[in-house]
């Protein structure tokens, strides 16, 4: 059973840093954390069962999915940097 989720392990890998880097957003703009955190687990458990229940349809595409879920990643980890950097610079003038 296990075998048929291996060329999505990149993914889930990927997925797991998504979510660090949301939630690290979520923290820079002053979200609540406890409605952060309860958000970011309904949305692991939305993706948990689209994963489950996609997976024998979309895993001839998981090459394609890969990359573009790391692209997306990637660009999403430098908008939080980007904007952790001009949240700090801002911090530092007293705005």
């Amino acid at each position: 059973m296990l075998e048929e989720y291996l060329p999505f392990i990149g993914l889930i890998i990927f997925g797991n840093i998504e979510n660090l880097i949301l939630a690290s957003q979520g923290v820079v703009q002053g979200v609540n954390p406890k409605i952060l955190g309860g958000l970011s687990i309904i949305a692991v458990i939305i993706w948990l069962v689209i994963g489950t229940v996609a997976t024998e349809i979309a895993i001839q595409y998981a090459n394609y999915i890969t990359f573009i879920g790391g692209l997306a990643i990637f660009i999403l980890g430098i908008q939080a940097v980007y904007e952790a950097i001009k949240h700090i610079k801002a911090t530092k003038r007293g705005e």
